[in-house]
Formats: C-alpha cells, structure tokens, sequence
C-alpha cells in the first residue's frame, strides 16, 4: 500500500470520483468521504476507502483529523445556484461550514497536509468584471453560492497565514463531463445530454446569450493532481494561492446547443424560458496563473468533451447498462 495518503470530500460526486481515480492512479491510497445526499457509490473508485459522512459534523472531523492525510482534497458542496437563492442558510452551512469544519480538522490534526478547495470562477467575480477574469480582479459574487465560496476562501487564507495549513483554492470554470447529473440544475451539459436522448427540446433561459467557459471534468481532475504535486510560495493574501481551472473560451448557451448538435449528429431543438435569478450574464478565466504555477492547461476541446460526455449518457441508456 501507498504511504502516500489522499482524502477526498465528495470522491463520490460527479467532479470528486474524477480526482479520486487520477488520485489512485498516481499512487496514493485515496479514502472517500461522501454522505452521498448528491454522489453515487457506482462512481466509487473500487481501491477507494469509502466512509459515509457529512463535512459539517464532528465525526467526519473524526476521520480527518486522524487520517494524516498528505492531500485533503475537499469538494463536499451545495454546487447549484439556483438552490442557494431558495436557501442561503443551508448553502453557507455546507459551503461555509462545512470547509471550515474540514480545514480545522487538518489544523488540529498536526501533519503537514494539503488541502486543495474546490472554488468557484464564474459566481466569485460577478458581473462587474469584462471576462476573461484573472485571480486578482475585484470579487464581487452575485449568488450566496459565489458568497459563500469567497467566503471559504477567505477562511483558507487565514488559517494559511495564522495557522500554517497548506491551502489551495481551484477556481473551477463551468465544468462538464461523465457522470454530471442531468437531473438538477447544476450541469446544463449533462442536462441538455439528457433532453437529447429523451428527444425532448432543451430550455434556454434568458435570451441564450449568457456566456460560461466550458471545461472538461478530467481535465479538472488533473489540475486538481497538480495542485496536489507543485512547489508553492508561502500563503499571502487572498489570491496568491488561487488558480483559476477553465479555457478562457466563453460560450454562450445559443453556441452551447449548435455545438452539441455537431458533436452528436442529432438534431437539438430548443425552447426558451425566463431568466432565471441570480444568474450571470458573462463568465470565463484567465489561466496562465496555473500554467505558471501548476504546469496544468485544459486538454479536451468542447467539441470531444461534448461528444465523450453524450457517448457516456448514451451508454447508461443502452439496455443492460450497468455503471
């Protein structure tokens, strides 16, 4: 067995099982911590360690704080804009709470461990900044969800400046790929793969012009691996340990669906509906920084992460489908 040992929080959600597969295959014995409220045991990593558990209660702290995890990488979160407009109490409990619940576990737990926080590019600059947004632009959310994620962020730089605690915050571009669900409000991909195979018209909210920066979940996966091996500089202020993981392409959701058309042969028709809430108008990122820092750059263009990501949906409908 590997004396290299890695945690992740969520390892059975859409994202997490992406970092816990390229976690193992890297070398390191990867235990996951998911309650599985949104994650799946068929994502699971079969070398895995899996424990059922919630990142805002003591016993999960339990399981961290006793661990002695080289790597803690922690993407436990409420992911869905809409539902942190509905209910900020329960978003900033799972998002605020709970990351800072994980981060004093590490504390507490006396070994020099790297805990690598799955941030936000889109929600935590808001619409106040021309895209594409570097680290270091104003921050200015405009969903409790991009509140509550600066707000973690803020937590890891303090208790890297206070505490020592070996923090990394991956701003996550809109990111998409196999095992999204298409059943919530999170993923408009894995969504619109969904209404594609039902041959039902997509929903389009708004005018369609809304842009996201699009990028493939292994391609996160892998910068989550790089966060995990690269040298870095002590902890200063807010961004200097922040890498923004996108493309610096924006799409709109109008290209999004010519784009998914061409990447499955099917026709896509869609339908409009209101705007919805809190939603912004424009989003990409910059990222050179991690480039720099990282050695990470995205892969996977949107035209194979979209036909790869429609193949993998299409397969779970085949008769006999198993994962």
């Amino acid at each position: 067995m590997s004396d290299r040992r890695a945690l992740v929080t969520g390892g059975a959600g859409f994202i997490g099982s992406h970092v816990a597969e390229l976690l193992l295959a890297d070398g390191y014995a990867v235990t996951v911590l998911d309650n599985l409220s949104s994650g799946r045991k068929e994502n699971l990593p079969a070398a895995a360690t899996f424990v059922h558990g919630d990142v805002t209660t003591m016993e999960a702290a339990a399981v961290i704080r006793e661990g002695q995890f080289d790597v803690v990488a922690h993407l436990a979160a409420q992911i869905d804009v809409r539902r942190s407009v509905a209910d900020p109490v329960a978003d900033a409990t799972i998002n605020v709470l709970g990351t800072l619940r994980v981060v004093e576990a590490v504390r507490a737990s006396g070994k020099a461990t790297r805990v690598i926080f799955a941030s936000t590019g889109g929600a935590l600059y808001g619409d106040f900044a021309t895209p594409p947004n570097a680290e270091t632009v104003p921050k200015d959310p405009e969903s409790p969800y991009g509140i509550a994620k600066l707000s973690a962020e803020y937590y890891l730089t303090y208790a890297a400046r206070l505490h020592g605690v070996d923090t990394v915050a991956l701003r996550y571009a809109n990111v998409y790929g196999p095992r999204q669900d298409p059943h919530g409000e999170a993923g408009v991909v894995a969504i619109f793969c969904g209404r594609v195979l039902d041959g039902r018209p997509v929903t389009i909210f708004g005018d369609g012009r809304q842009t996201r920066d699009y990028v493939f979940v292994k391609d996160v996966a892998r910068a989550n691996l790089a966060a995990a091996r690269a040298k870095l500089p002590p902890p200063g202020r807010l961004d200097a340990r922040a890498f923004n993981v996108g493309t610096g392409i924006e799409t709109s959701v109008t290209e999004l669906v010519a784009a998914l058309g061409a990447a499955t042969g099917r026709p896509v028709t869609a339908e409009h509906a209101p705007a919805r809430p809190g939603e912004q108008l424009r989003s990409s990122v910059t990222i050179d920084k991690a480039a720099s820092a990282l050695g990470w750059q995205p892969r996977t263009g949107l035209a194979e992460g979209l036909a790869e990501t429609y193949s993998w949906f299409a397969r779970r409908r085949a008769p006999g489908a198993g994962r």
